[in-house]
């Protein structure tokens, strides 16, 4: 399989939840609200035997004129009509800003990829609109709810097409969800924001911005001994220097 990060660069983000851009060669942490944590925002493109998949959707932000993410796809080679699956973790701004875009001579809103099946957990969806901004814009989730191209996850885990898994774990929101692909004798596995970096992995982190964090500490301990064994290759989402990684 062929891994794809799309990194939309790097923010700073406090309890306001507003995701501040940050140039690491000149920018200092310190300067920043206390609290302020230093992220990377990464969507993933896996390309399998199968399908082009995308892991998360990113900000949803605007470069000359066009989504970052559709430029960020085309600067890596891949035409974003060539999704065939979008794969959401969950339907916070940060990982779902780009699921939908507006046309603007209509100003009706559409899905971002337009060919792909989009996986989403309707539990998530629903709870989304429950409890709305900051954390998400219900307004821009709407078309997810709207288009036939979606597929609402109803189970607590369970196959897509048969070599992907995925399985809610409640930890970081109440209704996130992990996945795993296994393709060609390889796997892969993204845990978003259950496991956004390879440090929280290594060393015991309970992260009070989390739903249950200690839930969160432990599942990552786990995936990291069931992946030494198995050999998965992590995904991290939020990661500044390491995008994916081998135990």
């Amino acid at each position: 399989m062929k891994i794809i990060p799309l990194s939309e660069g790097s923010f700073t983000i406090d309890k306001s939840k507003l995701f501040v851009p940050f140039d690491k060669s000149k920018d200092d942490l310190q300067a920043r609200s206390t609290g302020s944590l230093l992220v990377e925002v990464q969507p993933f493109v896996i390309i399998t035997s199968r399908d082009v998949l995308l892991l998360d959707t990113g900000l949803g932000f605007e470069k000359n004129g066009s989504l970052q993410i559709h430029q960020n796809l085309k600067n890596a080679g891949v035409n974003p009509a060539n999704i065939t699956k979008v794969l959401m973790s969950h339907l916070h701004k940060d990982h779902a800003g780009a699921v939908g875009i507006e046309d603007r001579l209509s100003s009706l809103k559409e899905l971002s990829f337009p060919h792909a099946t989009y996986y989403v957990q309707q539990r998530e969806l629903d709870f989304a609109f429950e409890k709305g901004f900051p954390s998400y814009i219900p307004h821009e989730l709407e078309i997810l709810k709207e288009s036939k191209q979606v597929f609402l996850l109803n189970d607590d885990k369970g196959d897509i097409d048969s070599y992907i898994s995925y399985e809610i774990t409640g930890a970081h929101s109440p209704f996130h969800q992990v996945f795993w692909i296994r393709d060609e004798d390889e796997i892969i596995f993204f845990g978003a924001d259950d496991a956004p970096q390879l440090g929280q992995m290594k060393h015991r982190f309970v992260a009070k911005y989390d739903y249950d964090g200690k839930k969160a500490a432990d599942l990552r301990a786990k995936w990291w001994d069931t992946g030494r064994e198995e050999g998965w290759k992590y995904l991290f989402y939020h990661d500044i220097k390491t995008p994916f990684y081998t135990n």
